[in-house]
């Protein structure tokens, strides 16, 4: 048995992430991913990018801290690979690259700004297929702060994918127009029928949450219904009392709304009453790419 370790730091607009992956290969056994480690660091970039264009000096600060720090725990992990990707809140601002130069200078990691269709197939290349059968249609959403992966899946293959300028931090600051969700509604309506049997997979810290406090066991999917009183639920609390209540992160309190309400109106689109939740996303994808180049 070898046993390999590999990291991904996926730079969102609401958290930072990094993800430490042991990578199991064993003689005439398929290898095997196991997280032996996920650490998160709520530093919302998005809002330096979706408002003013720019990600401010203080957040370019934490965000180099942030990478010094997940160097050192690489090296203590023994990590012989990793990768860095930043979405959409570096990909939109207009200091993004020299950002990402100046983070290199002083931490000496490397960070890559993907394009939105990057991303969609970074998150793609994750293990669906023990989720995904032939006789029923699927609608993979991942919902970040600044973007949403759309991409569909039907019978048992990846028919289209792409990536929509919608997010929970966008949504926060009202930056998102009517048209995008109507953009939205036309695309998943043009890729399912009625007689098409469809089912929503959904990824993100957001759903992920949701998941945990539906006290659902893993593998048991959200219902349409469980979700739609959920977010009413929510929505009704004040942001305080999401925090002291229900026990939320005050970065996690008030993104979880919009992030529900991405998720049912894609479900009302595409007419899916489940919702899976395995618990995969951008990072595992970027571990399976590491790996497999």
């Amino acid at each position: 048995m070898i046993i390999r370790k590999f990291a991904a730091i996926d730079i969102g607009s609401n958290a930072i992430r990094l993800l430490i992956n042991n990578v199991i290969e064993q003689k005439d056994k398929p290898t095997t991913f196991k997280k032996s480690e996920l650490i998160r660091v709520p530093i919302r970039l998005g809002e330096d990018s979706f408002i003013s264009g720019e990600i401010t000096e203080r957040n370019l600060e934490r965000l180099t801290k942030a990478m010094k720090s997940f160097d050192l725990l690489m090296q203590v992990y023994g990590v012989e690979k990793y990768m860095a990707c930043a979405t959409s809140a570096l990909r939109e601002a207009n200091n993004g690259q020299e950002l990402v130069e100046q983070v290199f200078k002083d931490s000496g990691i490397k960070i890559d700004i993907i394009d939105g269709k990057r991303e969609a197939s970074i998150i793609a290349s994750t293990d669906l297929k023990d989720l995904i059968k032939k006789d029923k249609s699927y609608l993979y959403v991942d919902v970040g702060g600044g973007s949403t992966e759309f991409t569909v899946f039907k019978e048992g293959k990846l028919l289209a994918s792409k990536s929509f300028k919608i997010g929970t931090v966008r949504i926060l600051n009202d930056l998102v127009k009517d048209s995008v969700w109507a953009e939205i509604k036309k695309w998943i309506e043009s890729h399912f029928n009625k007689e098409d049997k469809v089912e929503i997979i959904g990824s993100g810290g957001n759903i992920n949450k949701l998941h945990k406090m539906s006290g659902r066991k893993v593998g048991q999917p959200l219902s349409f219904i469980w979700l739609n009183a959920q977010y009413h639920f929510l929505n009704s609390m004040e942001y305080d009392d999401r925090i002291s209540e229900l026990g939320l992160n005050q970065d996690r309190a008030d993104v979880i709304i919009p992030a529900a309400k991405i998720f049912l109106s894609a479900a009302k689109w595409s007419g899916a009453k489940k919702i899976h939740v395995p618990k995969i996303g951008l990072a595992d994808g970027m571990i399976k790419t590491l790996y497999y180049q």
